[in-house]
């Protein structure tokens, strides 16, 4: 179903009242499942309303990697140093110390506790990823299910909120917010792909409807370099909370803000794991030039692929990281999609892609120098060589271009997920999780830390459900 047009807000008494409940959710990605999941448990009546016939959203578009400290999934595998002051480092030293230290601290104090309670209470068999660190990651905290995607995540999610009886209203576009001369939401219009209207009245409302990174129009105008770029994200991703923020005088922050991803297999649209970089593949350029520091993150990779020669690259990388490659379902579609080249050695790889021979050959030579440590620890970009070995014949290469995923800024959120305004006080009974709130991707492309999206999805979403049901179990 489409969005008919703008999301407004009217302040007056809605005509009618069709349906009441006492948390109405709008969205139901893994922000407003989980939030839903977790008001259903705190006692309160629930509905979620989702603008599409299925839910998915960017959650089932993403690897549905979960970051998240001292758990105990994380001891099982022999984790045991890892505290959510160390994952709020983390998130500072990759954003530059820019991104909220309120929302760094609720989102790394809550994420552990959540993800646990989902393993518990939603029936979520997490795993934690092993071998590799991701970009900016000094522990191994990325949680996962079994089958390492973002629809099975969704699955796990639906299938808990379907046991629990938790209505699910889809088909049902929230087009109008109706609201107290003080701010309190007192229902929400949803229109269905037949043009009826259904008004619902709830005592609490969590917007867990995503970013803007679907519309043009607010692309251009907060994130300008991506605006001719490629979205691989979801349609419906419009920007109706943002919206809405602005029409109810709510508090916006790092509007510029985004996951951006420099390994999309070109034209194939799939995803290609970081973890080709991370296990030490590179990429380069139509020329055979390597460009950049991969170890740096896959969120600013996306604009320096977009700054080469026709905005592609190709991952280079052998039979090791290949064979590593195959445990992750996105890779085994791009191997099915027959995007992977191979090649017994550079002569021929360069033959495979399309690249001078001498150039790549070059390229090849140093990178392994550079591993063995022959020209020092570090390239010109500032990349570390050194952790893995040096790639060796034969080779395996896939063309790739930087995308836009997801944004990052949005509405500013309280310790209680409660939407706040300039000066600080909140509005009575909206709550805001996931895309629809600020993350804590600093102000820029660079301080997305691997997993950003999901943890505050969850995170944020947790508490939102929580406190949404607690608000209205009290009034």
């Amino acid at each position: 179903m489409k969005n008919a047009g703008t999301p407004k807000t009217v302040f007056g008494e809605p005509p009618r009242i069709d349906i009441e409940t006492g948390v109405l959710i709008i969205g139901a990605g893994a922000c407003g499942l989980t939030a839903a999941l977790h008001a259903a448990d705190t006692g309160a009546e629930v509905i979620v309303v989702e603008r599409d016939a299925s839910p998915s959203g960017s959650t089932s578009m993403s690897s549905g990697f979960v970051p998240a400290p001292a758990t105990s999934y994380q001891q099982a595998i022999g984790v045991s140093d890892d505290t959510p002051e160390r994952f709020e480092a983390d998130i500072q030293a990759k954003t530059k110390h820019r991104a909220l230290p309120h929302l760094a601290s609720l989102a790394s104090q809550n994420i552990g506790p959540a993800v646990e309670w989902l393993g518990k209470h939603a029936g979520i068999e997490w795993i934690v990823l092993e071998g590799f660190l991701y970009p900016g990651h000094s522990r191994h905290r990325m949680h996962a299910v079994k089958e390492k995607t973002g629809a099975a995540l969704i699955a796990g999610l639906l299938s808990a909120t379907q046991a629990r009886d938790i209505p699910l209203v889809t088909e049902a576009w929230c087009s109008t917010l109706y609201a107290g001369t003080d701010g309190r939401i007192l229902a929400a219009a949803i229109q269905r792909p037949d043009g009826a209207e259904e008004i619902i009245a709830a005592k609490s409302i969590v917007l867990a409807c995503n970013g803007y990174g679907g519309s043009r129009e607010a692309i251009a105008r907060h994130i300008p370099e991506m605006a001719g770029g490629l979205y691989y994200g979801h349609e419906g991703n419009t920007g109706d909370a943002i919206a809405w923020g602005e029409q109810l005088g709510a508090q916006l922050a790092h509007l510029g803000a985004y996951q951006g991803h420099g390994s999309l297999a070109h034209p194939h649209g799939i995803l290609i794991s970081w973890a080709l970089m991370m296990e030490g593949g590179f990429q380069v350029n139509l020329e055979g030039r390597r460009f950049s520091n991969e170890n740096e993150g896959y969120s600013e990779q996306a604009v320096h692929v977009l700054a080469q020669p026709q905005g592609v690259a190709w991952n280079i990388y052998d039979e090791r990281i290949h064979q590593f490659a195959l445990g992750f379902p996105d890779y085994c579609e791009a191997v099915a999609a027959k995007a992977i080249r191979s090649a017994p050695d550079v002569a021929s790889l360069a033959a495979a892609i399309g690249l001078p021979e001498t150039q790549l050959a070059e390229t090849l030579a140093q990178a392994a120098r550079l591993a063995a440590g022959w020209a020092g620890m570090t390239d010109e970009f500032g990349r570390d060589f050194t952790a893995k070995p040096a790639l060796t014949p034969p080779y395996h290469a896939v063309k790739v271009t930087g995308a836009l995923f997801h944004t990052q800024g949005g509405l500013v959120i309280g310790g209680d997920a409660r939407v706040l305004r300039p000066d600080g006080t909140a509005l009575p009974n909206l709550f805001a999780g996931g895309g629809a709130a600020c993350g804590v991707s600093g102000p820029e492309v660079s301080g997305y830390l691997s997993g950003n999206g999901l943890l505050t999805a969850i995170a944020f979403g947790w508490i939102a459900g929580r406190e949404a049901a607690r608000q209205a179990l009290q009034d």
